[in-house]
């Protein structure tokens, strides 16, 4: 609309032109409300309408939004220009938060009445609903009822800078208020008709903002849902790893933000860290802690990597904060099952290891039994044999290869019956570092011809516990041995004992090849071997096993290839009566 140049110039064709356009601008507000633009596309269209449909020189809003306060105004000289201001805010006397300035000027004054409803609406310069005009901001106005009397606004031009003023409030959804100034720099621009109409204009803007917050609001809760049902769908998806899924979730939440295009995220769990492409730290940042059964294992954080306009209130929504609180428990969910899923693939690992185990036993126990008769036998008459009056040289050879046979066959047999524990135990009160002694005394000329020295850290304190001095003597050897075995280069073989609680520990460490973690997995299943054929029958750490099983105890094995290995083994040790019953709370 092209600017006034006179008073009266042009009043009725101004009137009618007004009234024709009502309803399109009316439309184009709310249609321009409804295409869900940002805050400052969004205010700076609506300024830059009402300009041109109004011919003012500069229009303002005051707007209250949650707790933002701000100017936002437009200026059509020499162009069109647009700027923003956060402001001060001042209180009324109900203790209601308003969008003034805390200065005394007649401006503020004038806008804190009409915000307040303080205004005398029987002046000619107020309308029925509480808006305020005048076409001459030098001239003497209008006086206005306050706490301490009468204030006379002699003077508006200092503060508004313009000749005609109009202060029309309206209303943005249930309470917050707002305030159009407009502004020209002519006289007597405005008329008491085109001040009634612009009331409608106010109140349309009115309607127009709240219904884009409303829109705002529901597009973020929206891409919030999103978010978590992506989520969903991502922890649903089968064979996906745990990493897989963290990965989904830093690249699923910068979109659930208000700004999307310069939110990056990133996801600390256990020192590992995942994060978006573009990721930087910056002090602008929502935080979320990871918490899983009570321990706090990592953090969840979203940045902006660029500053966003000042006039938003904040930099992040209390709405998204819940998100991030929202999806930080989701990832501790998550981890809580991945563990629980490994822990219940474990159990059922271990009761199959331990089915099996049983079978071998049961098997073992039957073959051995069968096995030793025959092998009694095929001793006792080789022995025989051996004593036969002018045996030849080379008929005695074979017959002591054939004793030698049986006694390493008969070996067997008793392992196998250690291991299906059915053979008769004889438990007493021993001190395993005697047992170590006098078993690494029959050991020691083997380690030194292999280059293997034996370092021992033996516990003086050691309690006695009660086993079989002979089983407990075979796992000491079977361990030497297996790692005397794991270094064919020499090494040292350390043998640690210790008194843990109300446990004896049995620790022998190599510096060997190492095992990997698929044969650690097979070390105690009978016949299971790594070694060349003829150098093991794989059952020497199986009865170790069932050695150690049987007295009560456990077993532990670490591991690395390349590295060595750690066999660390627990056996109760037998408390006298009173010590158990206070260690009981009795």
């Amino acid at each position: 609309m092209k600017r006034k140049s006179s008073k009266h110039s042009d009043l009725p064709s101004r009137d009618r032109k007004l009234a024709q356009n009502f309803h399109e601008l009316s439309r184009r507000i709310l249609h321009y409300a409804n295409r869900g633009t940002p805050r400052i596309e969004f205010l700076r269209e609506i300024t830059k309408m009402l300009m041109e449909f109004s011919g003012c020189d500069s229009i303002e809003l005051r707007l209250k939004h949650n707790e933002l306060y701000y100017h936002w105004i437009g200026t059509c000289c020499p162009e069109d220009s647009f700027h923003y201001e956060t402001m001060s805010f001042a209180q009324d006397e109900k203790g209601r938060i308003i969008p003034c300035a805390k200065d005394n000027s007649n401006l503020e004054q004038l806008c804190k009445d009409i915000y307040c409803g303080h205004a005398n609406l029987s002046l000619p310069c107020f309308t029925s609903n509480g808006s305020f005009w005048t076409g001459d901001t030098l001239n003497p106005l209008a006086t206005f009822p306050v706490k301490d009397g009468q204030v006379n606004i002699k003077n508006l031009l200092n503060d508004v800078g313009y000749m005609s003023l109009a202060l029309i409030p309206f209303v943005i959804g249930d309470e917050d208020l707002g305030l159009v100034l407009l502004k020209s720099t002519l006289r007597n621009f405005f008329t008491k008709r085109e001040i009634e109409f612009y009331e409608g204009v106010a109140q349309t803007l009115g309607v127009a903002i709240a219904d884009r917050r409303a829109q705002a609001a529901l597009r973020e809760r929206i891409k919030e849902l999103t978010c978590l049902y992506s989520i969903a769908q991502v922890v649903q998806r089968p064979n996906i790893s745990q990493e897989e899924i963290l990965n989904y979730v830093v690249k699923l939440l910068p979109p659930a933000f208000q700004y999307p295009d310069i939110a990056q995220a990133r996801l600390i769990l256990d020192r590992q860290v995942y994060l978006t492409t573009n990721f930087s730290e910056d002090k602008k940042k929502l935080i979320s802690n990871i918490v899983v059964e009570g321990r706090h294992r990592g953090i969840i954080e979203v940045v902006y990597t660029e500053k966003i306009y000042e006039i938003e209130e904040s930099y992040f929504l209390k709405e998204e904060q819940d998100l991030l609180d929202t999806v930080a428990r989701q990832v501790a969910i998550i981890i809580e099952r991945r563990h629980t899923e490994e822990e219940k693939l474990k159990l059922q690992e271990q009761l199959r290891h331990a089915d099996r185990l049983a079978t071998i036993g049961q098997l073992a126990a039957g073959v051995a039994h069968e096995l030793n008769e025959p092998l009694g036998n095929i001793l006792g008459f080789a022995q025989l044999a051996k004593k036969c009056y002018k045996l030849p040289t080379q008929a005695g050879y074979d017959i002591e290869k054939i004793i030698n046979a049986s006694l390493h066959a008969r070996e067997v047999v008793k392992k196998l019956l250690i291991f299906a524990r059915q053979m008769p135990t004889r438990k007493t009160s021993v001190n395993l570092n005697q047992i170590i002694k006098e078993g690494l005394y029959f050991l020691e000329s083997r380690c030194t011809t292999q280059g293997v020295k034996l370092k021992r850290f033996l516990s003086s304190d050691l309690p006695e516990i009660i086993a079989d001095p002979a089983q407990l003597n075979q796992v000491l050897v079977n361990l030497v041995v297996n790692a005397v075995q794991a270094m064919p280069g020499g090494g040292d073989i350390t043998i640690t004992t210790k008194a843990i609680d109300d446990k004896v520990l049995l620790i022998v460490e190599d510096m060997g090849v190492g095992m990997s973690d698929e044969v650690i997995k097979q070390i105690f299943i009978p016949f299971f071997t790594t070694k060349d054929v003829g150098q093991g029958t794989g059952l020497g750490l199986p009865v170790v096993h069932g050695i150690v099983t049987s007295h009560g105890g456990s077993i532990k094995v670490e591991s690395k290839v390349g590295k060595g290995t750690r066999f660390e083994i627990r056996l109760p040790v037998n408390l006298p009566q009173e010590k158990r019953e206070n260690k009981d709370g009795i």
